[in-house]
């Protein structure tokens, strides 16, 4: 057990710091009356003065000696910061990136392997691929080609709208009609719908139009109106109005509900809300979906052959059935002229999102030619800085 001195102390170390100076000056008289034997002792001597520890007290710990610093040391303290300068000027490395230069490597081997394969395999016959790409024969079924792409993409992007629309429509019967008539040309393939509507004189020779379970006030003779062109168109367009529907609805539900309630609240006629507001923000969205579309139909049009329309691929068919020998390069001819039109319409898809996108980027996308020209110069100034190094 401590002293009884060291506990007076420390009560009145607890007094001074709890009453301050009358109670420092209470807990001195206290301890002079309570142990009459011992010499007083002052309350200020209590507080700064540490109690002596008893035979079998522990002894007192002491703090850790600060170690002092040596000149090669530097200081670590706030107080006493090191010798300041200017920084030593260092040269900033660049990042490595190894594996993007080996991807770059090894795509670019392939690529020359590719290369070096079309060039000096005899088998493709490059200059009868030069003889076919232009012939007549050729050029005509391009123009049917594109005829079919056009009148296909004009009708079945308005029927998609009509769809979409019908989809989006308060009324259950259009909504339901709508759903089915895209769930089941979508789940048909396109060479079946296209040999259905082939054969569809067999199953109705003669169209009418007149009261529902009516007289007739006009009939139409179907074999005479459903000529291969007909067919051919009907059958895309059917079946591009299916995909494009949802390509619609899609981009019309990405517009913001406030534009809606922001124009209703205008008290803008409906016709005028779809027209001004919502449609020409929605086609940010629509355009390049269906351009994708475009791209499909333009190489969907190949089947078109199979209900005897002579288009670029039933040319190069027939052509190849003559010049068996030849096969291969009017294959190869098909496959440029592919590339080059499904090229032109991702020009036109690139442009049109561009157009688009005003009001909604605060910078337009570089065109191509601004991306050349930007890169020329990028290398000019590389050129200049190495130079001056």
């Amino acid at each position: 057990m401590g002293s009884p001195h060291v506990t007076l102390c420390a009560a009145t170390a607890l007094l001074a710091a709890v009453l301050g100076p009358q109670g420092a000056a209470l807990a001195a008289s206290t301890s002079a009356s309570a142990a009459p034997e011992r010499p007083l002792v002052r309350a200020e001597t209590c507080l700064t003065r540490p109690a002596t520890p008893d035979a079998g007290s522990a002894p007192p710990v002491r703090p850790p000696e600060p170690v002092p610093l040596t000149r090669d040391q530097p200081p670590t303290s706030a107080e006493e910061p090191g010798p300041t300068g200017p920084p030593l000027a260092e040269r900033v490395l660049p990042l490595r990136h190894p594996w993007r230069w080996l991807a770059t490597a090894v795509v670019l081997v392939l690529a020359a392997q590719v290369v070096h394969g079309l060039v000096t395999n005899p088998f493709y016959q490059w200059d009868r691929f030069a003889y076919w790409f232009l012939r007549p024969t050729i050029l005509d079924g391009l123009l049917i080609t594109l005829e079919v792409t056009a009148l296909s993409a004009v009708l079945g992007l308005l029927g998609g709208v009509v769809l979409a629309l019908g989809r989006l429509s308060r009324s259950p019967v259009l909504r339901a009609v709508s759903w089915t008539y895209i769930w089941l040309l979508r789940s048909t393939p396109l060479i079946v719908l296209l040999l259905f509507l082939y054969n569809f004189s067999a199953l109705y020779q003669t169209l009418s139009l007149g009261v529902p379970f009516g007289p007739a006030f006009f009939t139409f003779d179907e074999s005479r109106l459903a000529t291969d062109m007909a067919i051919a168109v009907i059958g895309l367009s059917l079946n591009e109005a299916a995909y494009a529907a949802e390509v619609v609805r899609a981009g019309l539900l990405s517009v913001d509900q406030g534009q809606h309630e922001a124009a209703a609240a205008l008290g803008l006629p409906r016709r005028f809300q779809f027209l001004r507001i919502v449609l020409p923000q929605a086609l940010r969205a629509i355009v390049p979906g269906y351009v994708n579309q475009l791209i499909g139909l333009v190489k969907s049009t190949s089947l078109v052959f199979y209900v005897s329309l002579l288009d670029l691929f039933g040319s190069v068919q027939s052509l190849g059935s003559t010049y068996p020998g030849d096969i291969v390069p009017l294959l190869l001819v098909a496959t440029v002229w592919y590339v080059l039109l499904t090229s032109l319409v991702s020009i036109a898809q690139f442009y049109v999102e561009r157009r688009s996108s005003r009001g909604a980027l605060r910078t337009l996308p570089p065109t191509p030619l601004q991306k050349l020209r930007a890169s020329v110069r990028d290398l000019r100034a590389r050129a200049r800085k190495e130079a001056a190094l």
